[in-house]
């Protein structure tokens, strides 16, 4: 498995690109905007002009993109998505964030011309990506997902294999969704202690001290107080995974993640859906 398409170079697909190519596999770069692959180029990578031109002749195929629609875009396309000119031998990894109801479409697209198909989306932000820290929730074939290792562990420090096709796509939306609370409920809570002019950061420093802050949530904390909101995971996108936790879950009682949705599409409303998702503070500070 030396040559790799990777689909999509925003933030983490640019880095993740990076990675492959210094781990020595053959990566060759997609991105809608033609002028992010330059980077790339100068790295060595191979440039493509479509999702098919780069998947072409390659061993396998990892997408890195938005959101289903985006997704539906570079792999279903009939003329020039990737799976049209995949090899039937070739493995197709989804490691964007998207709902198990498009993991499920593109399985099936996948399976109807002999693709083995990997749903694999990630925990880790920028700093991961570009330690090769990053931990994979992978979906599918146990087999399969064994035979990609090498490239998950050029990524990555840890892949958790889930099941059946959709479970890595299901426990990313649970894990985005689990955080999404946690910073949701901290920056409420930083608001009351304000209005009880209790020292946030004091307040802070003790929590963090108990079990009852997880060291992630500490670490947002204190960036909340220290107002760095510099995108790595912008609350626009919180809003999206937590729609699609809402599509995903339709017929289960969610009124937990359902009511800190509208905490982060109010935020959006206000003006503040472009920072990162620390930034939720500002409705309350």
């Amino acid at each position: 498995m030396k040559r790799i398409a990777v689909l999509g170079l925003g933030a983490m697909g640019a880095r993740m690109a990076v990675r492959l190519i210094d781990a020595g596999f053959d990566v060759t770069v997609f991105n809608r905007s033609a002028a992010q692959t330059e980077p790339l180029r100068k790295l060595g990578a191979g440039t493509a002009a479509t999702p098919a031109a780069a998947a072409r002749d390659a061993d396998v195929v990892l997408s890195m993109v938005r959101d289903d629609a985006a997704s539906a875009a570079v792999w279903d396309a009939a003329n020039d998505g990737a799976l049209s000119a995949m090899r039937p031998d070739a493995v197709a990894i989804e490691c964007s964030t998207v709902s198990p109801r498009r993991v499920a479409a593109l399985a099936a697209n996948a399976r109807a011309r002999g693709i083995a198909l990997i749903d694999a989306p990630l925990a880790g932000s920028r700093p991961q990506a570009e330690a090769g820290a990053l931990i994979f929730f992978a979906g599918g074939e146990q087999s399969v997902v064994a035979s990609l290792a090498p490239v998950f562990d050029a990524l990555g420090q840890a892949t958790h294999y889930m099941g059946e096709t959709g479970t890595g796509a299901a426990t990313k939306l649970v894990a985005n969704a689990l955080f999404g609370i946690q910073l949701a409920a901290i920056a409420e809570l930083f608001g009351l202690a304000d209005a009880q002019r209790l020292d946030a950061e004091q307040l802070l420093d003790v929590l963090a001290a108990t079990p009852l802050v997880s060291p992630a949530a500490a670490v947002a904390g204190r960036a909340m107080l220290a107002r760095q909101f510099a995108p790595a995971f912008p609350i626009e996108l919180v809003a999206k995974d937590f729609d699609l936790v809402a599509a995903t879950a339709a017929d289960v009682g969610i009124p937990l993640s359902k009511a800190t949705r509208e905490v982060y599409r109010d935020a959006i409303a206000a003006g503040f859906g472009d920072a990162n998702i620390t930034g939720i503070v500002q409705r309350y500070r």
